[in-house]
């Protein structure tokens, strides 16, 4: 009778459990208790779906039943149906969820291909499956080919993105002036490079993020107009530019569309490529270093191309030639404190890397708006571009004098007055006249007495000191996952590229949502710990590396006596002066040894602390929880 109780009560106790469950299934009301709210729609997400007027129907493709699915794909497909079923919960109506199992050979499955799915291959078995999403509205259809587990962070900008996109009859054109290779290679130019047996050149990853939103217009350099019916402009890293390409430039800007400027004191991409050339005769090293002075002067910013912000507090670490770390502080790992909160484009960012880069600022007098968008700390200052040349990594922090905050991009908004108040500059005198080019194109004005002396409007202009965080290398890590190749951002540089164009041309509701991207946690308690640190030590250590160097000249000094016959004599005298010096640069290196294993000391402690609590605590509860139990049950 006991044991028929027992089970009795544990009978209920499951079916009361099952209710539970069920019945908050149910329950319209939902808690969210992770950090970034991962698991609840974003308010731009809600806005975007509040907006649509015709049916979506959303088709999630995945092959469940196959054989050897691996367990991180079944657990991110409940994870994305989840979240489509969030999605349709907030249309109202608007949208219909349609789950389905593409088995082989079976009309599901020629749907899916029909629809553009990609089929994934399992490793082992080498079975396929299916695992994508379509969205489809009246006649217009866009898809998520593969989902990828390795995205999961993204997952709602990616669903969003493509909620919003199917809506769009038409994309807005986004002109990019550009002296860097961005953009992948042209059509024409893949088949000169396959028949050279040459590899084209990829896109980097934030074409393939502006081209989801925007038409990629592309302009070359030496033009003297802009392309008709552009939306927003973005130039990056002007070198040289016709004066009739500033003046259209200045003229876009002036009549109220937005334009995106990235210049650059030091371009990683074209230090590579001058480092390349000097190995070459008659190779003229390019520009490292860009800017656009006649507009910038003329719109109040001001801007030195050769000066390089150095941040002490946001120094990212780096691999010296010797092979050691060291922090590098004009390698800038940016945290969510220097971005501006207040702002659409990065009040959702968290981290960001820039190389090199310059810092902004607004000229006393200017009557523009200008907003700082990405600032250093208060331990910044700047040094001189040409200095990073001859100067050590480990030296540049040693070197640098902090002068407060300085600013990496800034929005310039207000009503601005044209850099050219004459008009159209004639042609650019050490280019000559192409007679088969027009001398303008319907977009711009064509006599002076049109063109706009001030904005017609409120004009908008971003301004960023830096062009290298727009590269891969500096943003995505890039892997093989099952057989494709796959990019994982490791920072927000992609979304506060994105973010700024769709701020400034696009949709605001999608930038948000954006901001859920990255799940990196940087560890700002130990980069506290390594700058009091390097406090403490660093004059000593500047000490001892000036004893050791006078050292290291003396014995220099004394080995380069030399006899009539060009030898050493290596007299008693002799030996033991050298012996000595040697034993002093030894005591000397051993010290230097000693000062840097202190400046990690207090990191270790903090690591072998974690550590345990990671490790041993839980164990020590559990086991807690079970003694005491145990004890519980001797009383009763």
């Amino acid at each position: 009778m006991k044991f028929s109780a027992k089970a009795l009560a544990l009978g209920l106790l499951f079916v009361g459990l099952v209710l539970v469950n069920y019945l908050a299934s149910r329950l319209p009301v939902r808690f969210d208790a992770t950090a970034d709210s991962i698991y609840s729609l974003s308010p731009g997400t809600k806005a975007m779906l509040g907006k649509i007027e015709e049916p979506v129907t959303l088709d999630l493709y995945f092959s469940k039943d196959v054989a050897g699915l691996p367990i991180v794909y079944k657990n991110y497909a409940a994870r994305v149906q989840e979240m489509l079923r969030q999605y349709v919960r907030a249309g109202r109506g608007h949208l219909t969820l349609n789950v389905i199992n593409p088995r082989p050979d079976s009309p599901e499955e020629e749907k899916a291909t029909a629809a553009g799915l990609t089929p994934q291959l399992i490793q082992q078995g080498g079975e396929q499956f299916f695992f994508g999403l379509t969205v489809t509205q009246a006649d217009q259809q866009k898809n998520i080919p593969a989902f990828n587990p390795q995205r999961e962070s993204f997952l709602e900008y990616d669903l969003s993105k493509l909620i919003y996109g199917v809506q769009q009859l038409d994309k807005r054109k986004l002109g990019l002036l550009s002296s860097l290779p961005l953009k992948g290679s042209s059509p024409e130019e893949m088949q000169m490079l396959m028949m050279s047996r040459q590899q084209p050149r990829p896109s980097q990853m934030v074409i393939n993020e502006w081209e989801q939103t925007f038409q990629i217009v592309p302009i070359e350099p030496d033009v003297a107009t802009l392309p008709p019916g552009l939306d927003t402009l973005v130039v990056i890293h002007p070198e040289n530019l016709p004066p009739r390409l500033q003046f259209a430039i200045d003229q876009f800007l002036l009549s109220g569309k937005p334009v995106v400027l990235a210049v650059d004191p030091s371009s990683q991409y074209f230090k590579r490529q001058a480092s390349q050339q000097q190995q070459m005769m008659g190779q003229t090293p390019p520009n490292v270093s860009s800017d656009l002075p006649t507009l910038l002067n003329a719109y109040g910013i001001a801007y030195d191309p050769q000066k390089i912000v150095g941040d002490l507090d946001n120094a990212a670490q780096v691999q010296t030639n010797t092979g050691g770390i060291v922090r590098y502080p004009v390698w800038l790992n940016l945290t969510k404190d220097n971005f501006n909160a207040a702002s659409l484009a990065t009040a959702q960012l968290k981290n960001a890397m820039f190389i090199e880069a310059g810092s902004i600022a607004q000229k006393p007098g200017s009557t523009l708006t200008f907003t700082p968008l990405v600032e250093t700390s208060a331990h910044s200052g700047e040094v001189a571009a040409m200095q990073l040349q001859f100067a050590q990594p480990d030296d540049i922090a040693k070197q640098l004098v902090p002068s407060g905050k300085k600013t990496i991009a800034a929005l310039v908004t207000g009503k601005f007055h044209s850099a050219f108040p004459d008009g159209m500059p004639g042609e650019d005198p050490k280019k000559p006249a192409d007679p088969k080019k027009p001398a303008h194109s319907d977009s711009q004005p064509s006599t002076l007495n049109s063109h706009l002396k001030e904005s017609a409007s409120t004009s908008t202009l971003f301004v960023i000191a830096d062009t290298d965080w727009l590269f891969d290398d500096y943003s995505v890590r890039k892997y093989n996952f099952f057989g494709q190749t796959a990019a994982e951002p490791f920072n927000d540089n992609l979304a506060f590229a994105a973010n700024t164009v769709e701020y400034l041309g696009g949709s605001p509701d999608l930038i948000s949502i954006r901001g859920k991207g990255s799940s990196l946690r940087p560890f700002t308690v130990v980069r506290a710990m390594e700058l009091a640190a390097q406090k403490k030590y660093q004059e000593k250590l500047a000490s001892l590396d000036a004893q050791l160097a006078d050292v290291q000249k003396k014995l220099n000094e004394v080995r380069g006596k030399k006899t009539e016959g060009n030898r050493l004599v290596a007299t008693p005298e002799m030996t033991k002066i050298i012996a000595d010096f040697q034993q002093q640069q030894a005591d000397v290196n051993r010290e230097r040894r000693k000062i840097k294993l202190a400046l990690t000391e207090d990191i270790d402690r903090l690591g072998n602390e974690l550590l345990f609590m990671n490790l041993a605590l839980p164990v020590l509860f559990v086991g807690g929880i079970g003694l005491w139990f145990r004890s519980r049950r001797r009383k009763a």
